[in-house]
């Protein structure tokens, strides 16, 4: 009788992290992400410029801390980040008509045309991603991400 030192092999499993949500989302996030980089770093932006730029687009400010929130930033990197968009043109400092205690960070006409193309880039990228994918499961999977997102906000 023959005894091998190689272990007996199980049966295939699938692994925990194949079916744990935080390991997907990450997944998700940089497969998503990384085939849309190559036009943010052409459009001359980096991650964070493209985020901020983005978020800022539909026109209304935000504070700093409503901003590092939203972009996944930590404040003190966001708060240097601003500055240097500031000088660039990108973006600019307000006060809060509702609170002038608050200082809202919105976005330039320059930052606008900045990101413009990049926002039609990314919306292509978007379909073209979900084309296979029918509108009613689009539609959930964006209401279940947004509901987990909501439940962060909350706490």
């Amino acid at each position: 009788m023959s005894h091998s030192n190689k272990p007996a092999c199980p049966a295939p499993t699938t692994r925990f992290i194949d079916g744990y949500l935080s390991y997907l989302l990450a997944r998700a996030s940089h497969v998503v992400y990384s085939e849309f980089h190559a036009q943010v770093q052409a459009a001359g932006l980096s991650q964070l410029e493209w985020r901020l730029l983005a978020t800022l687009s539909d026109g209304d400010g935000l504070t700093i801390g409503e901003l590092a929130r939203e972009i996944l930033s930590q404040q003190p990197t966001l708060t240097k980040l601003v500055q240097r968009m500031e000088k660039a043109g990108w973006v600019l400092r307000g006060e809060d008509p509702a609170d002038a205690r608050r200082t809202l960070v919105f976005e330039t006409a320059q930052g606008r045309a900045t990101v413009a193309a990049l926002l039609a880039q990314a919306k292509a990228h978007e379909d073209s991603l979900l084309q296979d994918f029918s509108e009613r499961d689009v539609t959930a999977l964006k209401k279940i991400l947004r509901t987990l997102i909501s439940r962060s906000d909350a706490s």
